[in-house]
């Protein structure tokens, strides 16, 4: 295949940039670089923006309202941002939810859902994980028992992502207790304000509540929010984390640590010298930056084979495991840079609060974020053993 970028591709390129100049603002990319949580005001400010442009939704047909790019044009946006330390557009409605209601929705629930996903009306979560189903989907517990016109949803999700701000949560449930694991499932739509419901936080090791529990008591979801047929949500669910998995390599966010590990390498001195010069020390990074040239070129290759119109495989399973391990692998070493000044976490420093910090380069914080929050990488979206069985199944036939 020709691993070049067209002309049309370059002048794309360009446009990506000068948009992120002129249209990032300083102090959200700031916030970005130095892993400080954003607000959830920040984060719709960076979608409101995007979505004026008409590039919130780039991997969406136009008729739908998306951007109708090409993978080339997705992976060229993706890679653009990170380097600009753009906020990145949250995945759930976007990236998750959308193609599986372009996909298998009814055309109601695509006139309803798909442009409030857009305009910022919905903010989306997801509900998969549950405290005995992780990476093992199938073994969910979570019920929605039809009654009437309703189905009654009891159960616990955990591990939810930015569940505090959700407004709706769509959400694997089992409808059909008697049936094998896969076959008894169903995908659902529910509004977050339904009584019934609470949101409690689980605090990770950077010390943010990024994720929730989210528990059901007798919920009642009115029927027409199931998605496609009774007991064929599993069908929809592995469609979903296709494109899930895919964005969690992560290629553009890889190179854009990488970027900033060498600019910290360059600033840091190792026995009167910049680290960056030091023969152990660039021998990890180059190793590294190797594995992130293989995967980028891995990450083109697929995208080539979906623009021909192919469905990804078990190709994505081998970005997400290759990927969360490049981006740990950045990650620990960017914290091996900062040296002492890397042991010294004020929460603080995460809330964005500047004053009082203590001494040291201003990415030492961020590095040490980074390093702990990213450790859930090779868990979540199917943890990397998992990846791994998968690529022994398809690939290998063991």
């Amino acid at each position: 295949m020709d691993m070049s970028f067209s002309p049309d591709d370059q002048t794309f390129r360009a446009e990506v940039r000068q948009f992120l100049q002129d249209r990032l603002p300083e102090r959200l990319s700031e916030k970005v670089r130095l892993q400080q949580e954003l607000t959830k005001a920040e984060i719709e400010e960076w979608h409101a923006v995007l979505n004026e442009k008409g590039w919130l939704a780039g991997n969406w047909p136009r008729e739908f309202g998306g951007a109708g790019w090409t993978a080339i044009q997705r992976h060229i946006f993706d890679e653009e941002s990170a380097l600009a330390s753009a906020p990145r557009v949250l995945p759930f409605g976007i990236a998750m939810l959308g193609p599986v209601l372009q996909k298998f929705g009814s055309k109601e629930q695509q006139d309803r859902f798909l442009p409030r996903i857009l305009n910022g009306q919905d903010w989306w979560c997801q509900g998969y994980s549950e405290p005995g189903a992780g990476s093992d989907l199938a073994s969910v517990k979570t019920t929605a028992v039809r009654d009437g016109d309703d189905y009654v949803v009891n159960g616990q999700k955990t591990w939810t992502t930015l569940g505090q701000h959700a407004n709706w949560i769509f959400c694997l449930v089992r409808t059909d207790p008697t049936a094998k694991a896969q076959e008894g499932i169903s995908f659902l739509l529910i509004d977050m304000t339904s009584p019934g419901i609470t949101v409690r936080p689980i605090v990770l090791l950077d010390g943010t509540p990024e994720v929730n529990e989210v528990f059901f008591d007798d919920v009642r979801v009115p029927a027409e929010n199931l998605v496609g047929e009774e007991n064929k949500g599993w069908t929809y669910a592995k469609y979903l984390l296709t494109h899930e998995r895919t964005n969690i390599a992560g290629v553009g966010f890889a190179t854009a640590g990488l970027a900033a590990l060498k600019r910290i390498a360059r600033a840091q001195q190792a026995h009167g010298k910049p680290l960056i010069e030091n023969p152990l020390f660039a021998a990890r990074l180059a190793e590294i930056e190797i594995d992130l040239m293989a995967m980028a070129t891995t990450n083109l290759r697929m995208l080539a084979q979906a623009a021909a119109g192919q469905v990804p495989g078990a190709e994505s399973s081998m970005l997400k495991l290759k990927g969360t391990q490049i981006r740990q692998a950045i990650n620990d070493l960017t914290r091996r840079a900062v040296g002492p000044w890397a042991l010294a976490f004020p929460s603080e420093a995460v809330e964005g609060a500047n004053d009082d910090l203590p001494p040291g380069p201003p990415e030492a914080a961020a590095a040490t974020r980074a390093y702990l929050n990213n450790r859930k990488l090779s868990i979540y979206g199917g943890s990397n053993e998992i990846q791994r069985g998968i690529i022994a199944k398809s690939l290998l036939g063991l």
